[in-house]
């Protein structure tokens, strides 16, 4: 009796390790094709980055050198192919784990799979608003110069854009959204009002002195055509007096 009953649960063991070995194949032949296609994709996408300079064009922003300075040897367009080959990769994951049935997994797996794209439009944010915030700085320091305005205009304009894509990585990054939201607000609001303040106050006289000089030039040249038509009218007087005709009008 014990002899069948032991001989029974081992002809259990070896059906139930049969019935499974097609499925640990097929997650072990998805895996290693994932790890192929991910290491591919990822490869090129690291090098077409690399060629249109992203990671140089980071490094002459403000943003860029802080990284740089914090993360040395921080590469941003190896981080993004480096998302990308988990994104890849994650997908042959999911898949491979479904192969073994394993239910409680695959939805663990789905639901880490789901979240990876959050991570790539958070970095594609970052990249871009340290983009804008360069272009910003360099926009507003050859129009406006080293003047006190420039100065203060190149530090807040990429200041602000890096602030509000922080908000947003947060936001899509599912951190904390309501009171991210709500800091969001109070923060422009905060903003809004200190630069009211400023020009309403502080830059009252500098308005003031720019009404007051586009006034002067206008009647400055208001002066120089009334004198210019006065000198004109008397010398065609002069002419007639002479008994040269009038000009023809």
């Amino acid at each position: 009796m014990y002899a069948f009953s032991i001989g029974d649960s081992l002809q259990k063991a070896s059906d139930t390790f049969f019935n499974f070995l097609p499925n640990l194949l097929g997650f072990l032949v998805l895996l290693i094709i994932g790890l192929i296609v991910a290491k591919i994709v990822a490869g090129i996408v690291a090098k077409l980055l690399e060629k249109s300079g992203l990671d140089r064009r980071l490094a002459e922003t403000q943003s860029g050198r802080m990284i740089e300075n914090s993360m040395p040897k921080a590469s941003a367009a190896r981080g993004i192919a480096r998302v990308v080959f988990w994104l890849i990769f994650g997908f042959f994951l999911v898949a491979a784990i479904s192969a073994l049935h394993l239910a409680s997994v695959t939805v663990f797996m789905n639901q880490v799979l789901a979240y990876l794209p959050n991570v790539i439009v958070a970095i594609l944010i970052f990249v871009i608003a340290a983009l804008l915030a360069g272009a910003a700085s360099k926009a507003i320091e050859r129009t406006m110069g080293g003047s006190p305005m420039g100065k203060i205009a190149g530090a807040v304009a990429p200041a602000l854009i890096m602030v509000i894509a922080m908000f947003m990585i947060l936001v899509q990054l599912r951190i904390a959204e309501q009171i991210v939201e709500i800091a969001f607000a109070a923060t422009m609001g905060a903003l809004a009002l200190g630069l009211a303040l400023a020009f309403g106050l502080g830059g009252r006289p500098v308005a003031q002195d720019m009404l007051e000089e586009a006034y002067r030039k206008g009647r400055e040249e208001q002066a120089r055509r009334q004198s210019t038509s006065t000198s004109a009218e008397g010398h065609s007087h002069a002419a007639w007096a002479d008994g040269s005709p009038p000009p023809s009008q």
